[in-house]
């Protein structure tokens, strides 16, 4: 996916989810946890990107955890749209803390329907207090030079 025109951001990750019928609500358009869940699916995906095993973060025993979410939903999604969800790495100290934004497009037309802001602290996995991120991660957490570049304007 290699055009980027329209996004908040230059170079984004971006992973494709389709709304579906079980993600409907009472009031007929998709809840709004299931947004949640579609940014943390596109976080794995965005992890995976950069063929790295699930299992590095077990071993190392460290894992990055959601501290604060910020969200901003701007349209309703309905069964059967398709939807780009894009993240990047927009801060990290590559030590503790890191960020992650997120938008979200129609495929169809390229209307965003949804923006959102994650900060991330890195923790031990045996016991859930904050730890220093082991070298995937800080590798991972790292803010590309144009995303830096777009931030800084």
């Amino acid at each position: 996916m290699s055009n980027t025109s329209g996004w908040d951001l230059p170079s984004p990750f971006i992973h494709r989810v389709q709304a579906k019928a079980e993600h409907i609500d009472a009031f007929g358009h998709v809840n709004n946890a299931v947004y949640n869940t579609w940014l943390d699916e596109s976080a794995w995906a965005h992890w995976d990107s950069f063929g790295l095993d699930p299992a590095l973060l077990s071993a190392a025993k460290r894992g990055m955890a959601v501290i604060r979410s910020e969200s901003d939903y701007l349209q309703a999604a309905y069964v059967g749209d398709e939807l780009d969800v894009a993240v990047w790495i927009t801060a990290s100290d590559g030590r503790l803390r890191a960020e992650r934004r997120y938008q979200i497009r129609r495929v169809d037309n390229g209307v965003s329907i949804f923006r959102a802001k994650w900060k991330l602290i890195c923790i031990n996995l045996d016991n859930g207090r904050p730890a220093r991120m082991s070298k995937e991660l800080a590798h991972h957490y790292q803010v590309l030079p144009a995303i830096a570049e777009a931030l800084s304007e």
